[in-house]
């Protein structure tokens, strides 16, 4: 199974690529996506689409998880990415992938244990998890795979909850009839 995590932004979209071999997670591929900040945003976000329609074309990704944005202290920044992430969603959707979000924190106790891990603790946990020689850089990169090994790591559990929620549920009411009064009479 592969996963195309992607970390959303317009100037700066990290993308990478984890699959699951004999129960362990590999990175498959992984990079940034740039648009230059003097280009017309309808140039940039058609950029963006191209650029993640090629890679799922190339990956074939059963999934494609894209970073909720929780937070966000500039207004600015946090439009941008919210419309790289719609692109992003657009994208998978279009494709038939299945489409996952997660927060940053999410991503983080996932990976790392500690939801309020700091980026260089990711960074080397994503090394750690995926066999990488190294940390991946830039961060945005090590955010993509963060993302998408979190995916592969939490999907088992999420769709036995799902499964098991569904089967516990209570079955609706049936619909019945009830009368006020005497029933009609009906001549004869």
């Amino acid at each position: 199974m592969f996963v195309l995590g992607i970390d959303p932004g317009l100037s700066r979209c990290g993308y990478g690529v984890v699959t699951r071999r004999e129960g362990s997670l590999a990175a498959v591929a992984g990079g940034v996506i740039s648009t230059e900040p003097t280009m017309p945003l309808p140039e940039r976000l058609r950029t963006l689409s191209d650029e993640l329609r090629a890679l799922v074309a190339e990956f074939g990704p059963e999934a494609v998880v894209v970073e909720r944005v929780f937070f966000q202290v500039n207004a600015r920044t946090a439009m941008a990415t919210g419309q790289a992430a719609g692109v992003a969603m657009v994208v998978a959707a279009e494709a038939g992938c299945e489409v996952a979000q997660y927060t940053a924190n999410e991503v983080k106790q996932a990976v790392v244990g500690y939801g309020s891990a700091t980026k260089d603790q990711v960074q080397r946990m994503v090394a750690s998890v995926l066999g990488l020689p190294e940390p991946p850089r830039p961060p945005d990169v090590a955010d993509a795979l963060a993302l998408a090994a979190c995916h592969l790591t939490t999907q088992p559990l999420r769709r036995a909850v799902a499964e098991a929620t569904a089967r516990r549920a209570p079955r609706a009411p049936r619909a019945t009839r009830s009368a006020t009064g005497p029933a009609p009479r009906v001549p004869s």
